[in-house]
C-alpha cells in the first residue's frame, strides 16, 4: 500500500521547485494533494502531473502572504476532503542584498511571505490538526537559517525566523500529537524540477526530489517519532 495513502497534505510554493517535487512524490504514495501557489496555471500543471500519475489533487490558488487566503486555503481542504494530515510550508522567496544596501520594501517583501506566510499556515494548520487529533507540519527553511553569509541577512532573517517558529510550534504541538519539523536545504536546483536524471546530475547541485524524500520521511515516521530539524546541504559544501 503507497505510504500516504488517503492521508491529505497542503503543499504550498507547490507550482515549481521543491514544492512541486513534493506534490509529485505525495501524490505518487497516495496522498491527496492540495496544490497551492500564487500562480494558478503553474498549480494546474502540477495537479495535471500528480493526476496522469495516478494521484488525487486539488489546486487552490494562495498567495501565504495574506492572511484570509491561507485561512481559506485550509478550510477549502478541509471541506473537499474532510481532513488536514500534512502541511509543508514551503513557499518562499529570495531578495535582499548587503544589509546596508536593501531597501526596506525588499525586506518587507521576503518577510511577509517567508515569515508572515508561514505563521499564517502554522497557525490556521495548527488548528485544523488540534481539533482533529494531530498531524505533521513541515517547515522549508534553509541551510541559512542556520548560519548566514555577507549578502543573505534578510534572507537569512527570515530563515532563522522560520526556525523559531517550528520549533515553538513543536513545544506547543506536542500534547495535542501534532508533529512539527524543519528542513533546511542547501543548494537545490530548483528550476530542474522537471529536467531528466542526467541533467540534475550535471547541475552538481542538490535535487529537488531528494528534499521530496526529506519531506516523505518526515510525514511518515512512526507516531512515536519526531525528528525537529533536518539539514540536506550540497556535497562539498563549506560548513
Amino acid at each position: 500500500m503507497p505510504r500516504l495513502h488517503d492521508r491529505v497534505a497542503i503543499v504550498t510554493g507547490s507550482s515549481s521547485g521543491i514544492g512541486k517535487a513534493i506534490a509529485l512524490r505525495f501524490g505518487e504514495e497516495g496522498a491527496k494533494v492540495a496544490v497551492a501557489a500564487r500562480r494558478a496555471d503553474l498549480c494546474e500543471r502540477t495537479a495535471d502531473q500528480i493526476r496522469r500519475n495516478g494521484g488525487t489533487a486539488i489546486v487552490l490558488p494562495t498567495d501565504v502572504a495574506d492572511e484570509r487566503q491561507v485561512e481559506s486555503l485550509i478550510q477549502d481542504t478541509v471541506r473537499q476532503f474532510g481532513r488536514l494530515d500534512i502541511l509543508v510550508n514551503n513557499a518562499g522567496i529570495f531578495g535582499g542584498t548587503r544589509l546596508a544596501e536593501t531597501a526596506t520594501e525588499a525586506f518587507d517583501e521576503v518577510m511577509n511571505t517567508n515569515v508572515r506566510g508561514t505563521f499564517f499556515c502554522c497557525r490556521a494548520g495548527f488548528n485544523q490538526m488540534k481539533r482533529q487529533g494531530g498531524g505533521v507540519i513541515i517547515n522549508m527553511s534553509s541551510v541559512a537559517g542556520v548560519q548566514a553569509w555577507s549578502g543573505t541577512g534578510t534572507y537569512s532573517a527570515s530563515k532563522h525566523a522560520i526556525m523559531a517558529l517550528t520549533k515553538a510550534l513543536a513545544d506547543e504541538g506536542r500534547p495535542h500529537r501534532i508533529k512539527v519539523s524543519a528542513i533546511c536545504p542547501g543548494g537545490v536546483a530548483d528550476e530542474l524540477v522537471d529536467a531528466t536524471p542526467d541533467e540534475l546530475l550535471r547541475s552538481e547541485r542538490i535535487s529537488p526530489y531528494d528534499i521530496a524524500e526529506t519531506a516523505l520521511y518526515l510525514a511518515t515516521l512512526g507516531p512515536y517519532a519526531v525528528v525537529h530539524q533536518i539539514v540536506v546541504d550540497r556535497l562539498g559544501a563549506d560548513w
